[in-house]
């Protein structure tokens, strides 16, 4: 029997209708899934999930109780957990924790009812289950054999507890895979973020300026799928070298300062704290919106926006408008969490089959090799990712060349 603390269980139908869906769309994961079945490498562990809970994130949870997995499931954003899709796993035999708009104390609560499990592995994004585990939760530190990252955020926490000595089991960093981070990152993002834009405001993107600050692979697919809907788009950065590249993209290149009186759309892309301020507030336009795809909602500084604001109210679903002391009114979407889950469904099927595809192997790898890797955030081995690659142009139906013997002689000769 599995164990649960859901909205309502009642729910389910609706669930498996999307479960249904994204399932013909992930055909990389099904096939993995198929292949392992039979071999069942995950018979006798248990795997603790923290992502965030939707239609995809419940397949690969499915697939992994397929492979043989006692899973226990919560979400990695309040905001973007559906409580059809819990109700629709809780009827499939998933224990989960999770509720649509938990405050901050029942967040940690179901984090940690997922960790009661006793987990084996940990499947993270944001690094919340592996900081619970190494601060309140370290009872629980000799069961785990290791664990998987899906984000950028994510990544940044767990090598800052490498470089401090601090982590206490290996960690797979599934977010510095090719096949995650150039697709979900860029195509991923670029696309979610203006669906859920689009979806919580019904306002449009073109004619606009566009603001689009951080210029990583989640910035880059933003600016370009921005661009595509006939925005004018800015881009502010820290790096040097990044922004030569966005400049050489064709987009403008300037400091927030410079960029908070031009533009009608702002949104984050960082992985950083206080990238739009009180000074930045104080000089934009009255009806901007303000976004973040950032994994937290510190991105924006709702604390400076509250403060300055003399009156707030929700103007539509997922959108608060905070009306200025000089009657300026700024939009802030999704409670400046990630808008593109919270006021969406989040990255398409396609690209997260990519993702998850990648998930499972780190999972795999950690179940067959954990106990003998070190305390370290770990590369995906590039075998891995090419295999994820090859199977995704086969489910496509696309082919492509091979060397033949003589050409990968003649790359691997020095004369």
């Amino acid at each position: 029997m599995c164990k649960y603390e859901i909205k309502d269980a009642s729910l389910y139908e609706e669930g498996d209708k999307r479960i249904e869906w994204v399932k013909r769309y992930m055909k990389v994961l099904s096939l993995y899934g198929d292949m392992y079945e039979k071999e069942q490498p995950f018979k006798g562990l248990r795997i603790a999930m923290s992502i965030h809970l939707e239609a995809k994130t419940a397949y690969l949870a499915l697939v992994l109780k397929r492979l043989g997995a006692e899973v226990a499931v919560t979400g990695s954003n309040p905001l973007s957990t559906q409580d059809v899709i819990a109700a629709a796993l809780v009827r499939r035999g998933v224990s989960v924790f999770a509720l649509h708009g938990a405050d901050g104390e029942t967040y940690e609560r179901h984090l940690n009812m997922a960790l009661d499990i006793n987990p084996h592995i940990i499947i993270d994004d944001g690094g919340d289950l592996v900081s619970l585990v190494h601060t309140k939760r370290r009872e629980l530190l000799p069961n785990i054999i290791g664990a998987c990252e899906e984000t950028t955020t994510g990544i940044l926490r767990l090598k800052s507890m490498e470089n401090e000595g601090a982590l206490e089991f290996p960690v797979v960093a599934v977010n510095n895979a090719k096949c995650k981070n150039m697709f979900d990152n860029r195509y991923g993002t670029g696309q979610s973020v203006l669906d859920g834009i689009m979806r919580a405001t019904n306002l449009v993107i073109a004619g606009k300026t566009f603001v689009v600050a951080g210029y990583g692979w989640c910035g880059r697919g933003l600016a370009q799928r921005a661009k595509g809907l006939g925005a004018r788009v800015i881009v502010t950065e820290i790096d040097p070298v990044k922004a030569i590249e966005a400049n050489m993209d064709g987009f403008d290149v300037m400091p927030m300062d410079s960029a908070a009186p031009l533009g009608d759309i702002f949104v984050t892309v960082t992985g950083c704290s206080n990238v739009i301020t009180s000074k930045h507030f104080a000089m934009m336009k009255d009806g901007v919106l303000l976004a973040n795809a950032g994994h937290f909602d510190v991105e924006v500084s709702v604390r400076d926006l509250k403060k300055d604001a003399v009156e707030s109210y929700e103007a539509r679903n997922n959108v608060t408008t905070y009306v200025m002391k000089d009657s300026r009114r700024l939009n802030l979407l999704a409670e400046g969490r990630l808008v593109n889950l919270a006021a969406g469904d989040g990255h398409p099927a396609e690209i997260m089959d990519m993702s998850f595809a990648i998930q499972l192997a780190g999972a795999l790898m950690i179940s067959k090799k954990g106990k003998d890797l070190e305390n370290k955030v770990i590369t995906v081995p590039e075998e891995v990712d090419m295999d994820v690659a090859r199977v995704k142009l086969a489910s496509m139906g696309i082919s492509i060349d091979t060397l033949t013997e003589e050409q990968e002689k003649y790359l691997s000769s020095w004369n």
